[in-house]
């Protein structure tokens, strides 16, 4: 077998263990992701006003939910709360946009959103689909902003906190160990399944 053909072979198998992971690991990420809310705050523009005001819209969704969702531990109950309080949570929003002199529509859902994956202080997640509380301001073609409202995650906790934090909410310790980046090789899994999630796109 010459070069040409070990580096082909190399290539594919390469290509089928990067599949074959991506596809196991994707099927942790949907299983993490069902225990999850995600906040998704996304600005007008990407003018330096619509990004100020962003984040201060930002603040106040984080002050209105956390008041919200205070001792909540059970999933649908978050849900069912934060899909209640959808038009309040648009007017405190609102209220923040109509402060700052900006004149825009402030909207609120709850729904699914394909998110990347995101580092955060303390944690990471895989990129795929997560129920997300959604924030747009005006336009919405700014850019955006995104944490872990259910468990309460988005204030900066260290690992370990992170870790009881998540599994009081019903996360299995495989699921902390992937999203504290205990589980060795974590970095190379959560590239198999960006590239997992690639694949799926180019042929859906």
């Amino acid at each position: 077998m010459d070069w040409r053909k070990k580096l082909k072979c190399s290539l594919l198998f390469g290509l089928a263990v990067i599949l074959l992971l991506g596809g196991k690991v994707h099927g942790t990420q949907t299983a993490l992701a069902e225990k999850l809310v995600r906040l998704h705050v996304i600005a007008n523009s990407d003018s330096q006003q619509d990004q100020a005001v962003k984040l201060l819209v930002r603040d106040q969704m984080l002050t209105e939910v956390q008041s919200l969702l205070a001792g909540e531990d059970n999933l649908a109950d978050a849900k069912a709360k934060l899909r209640a309080a959808l038009p309040a949570l648009a007017a405190a929003g609102q209220a923040v946009v109509d402060r700052e002199g900006a004149p825009y529509r402030v909207t609120a859902a709850l729904e699914q959103t394909f998110f990347p994956t995101k580092e955060y202080e303390g944690f990471s997640l895989p990129a795929g689909e997560y129920t997300a509380l959604r924030i747009v301001l005006g336009d919405g073609q700014g850019a955006n902003w995104w944490c872990v409202l259910f468990p309460p995650l988005c204030t900066g906790l260290a690992s370990e906190q992170v870790a009881e934090t998540a599994q009081a909410a019903g996360l299995t310790e495989d699921e902390v160990a992937l999203i504290t980046e205990q589980d060795e090789g974590y970095v190379f899994r959560f590239r198999c399944v960006d590239l997992w999630e690639q694949f799926c796109h180019l042929f859906s």
